[in-house]
Formats: structure tokens, C-alpha cells, sequence
């Protein structure tokens, strides 16, 4: 059974808030991930939230909870592109069985 870490997954949060970033000012990224991308700040920004903010401590836990799990998933949703090699003769082959796991 693999061990929680907070230190790793406070790490993992980061490279992929960065990926969000780049995805979102890149032009290939679709409207809709894009979209999507607005939620995260709309939820910490919104009055609405599932436990309010006026509760001591509970109210900030939703916050760290949620938001991470929201850039995960669409981190998980984006596009990536599938890799590309050489064959012997030197042609650009394009891998059609490779999946994002």
C-alpha cells in the first residue's frame, strides 16, 4: 500500500498548477478545458462553498481539499500529444496506441 505524503502531493500540486498555466495561455488548449480552468479560482473566490468559510478551520479544509482535486482532474482532462518517432527509413511515424494513464 502506497503512503500518503503530504510534502509529495503538495509538490505534484505544483507542477500541475504549472501545467494548468501553460495550458490555459497556450493556443491549442480547447475553450471548454479552458473554461474549466476559470472554476478553480471561481470556487475560492465564491461565498458559496461546500462547509462556509465563517466555520473555524472547517471551512478552509473543503478549500484544500477540493481545489486540488479539481486541478487533477483537469490536468488529467488536457490533450497531450502523442509521441512521435523515426522509423529506420527516417519518416515521421506518430504512435496510435499511446494512452495517458
Amino acid at each position: 500500500m502506497k503512503r500518503f505524503s503530504l510534502l509529495a502531493r503538495f509538490l505534484t500540486f505544483r507542477k500541475e498548477l504549472a501545467t494548468l498555466w501553460q495550458a490555459f495561455v497556450s493556443s491549442e488548449t480547447p475553450v471548454h478545458l479552458k473554461a474549466l480552468m476559470l472554476l478553480v479560482p471561481a470556487y475560492l473566490l465564491s461565498p458559496i462553498d461546500l462547509i462556509p468559510d465563517v466555520i473555524p478551520l472547517l471551512g478552509w479544509v473543503d478549500d484544500f481539499i477540493v481545489v486540488p482535486l479539481l486541478v487533477s482532474l483537469i490536468v488529467r482532462m488536457l490533450p497531450q500529444k502523442a509521441p512521435v518517432y523515426r522509423d529506420a527509413a527516417g519518416n515521421k511515424v506518430i504512435d496510435g496506441t499511446y494512452r495517458r494513464r
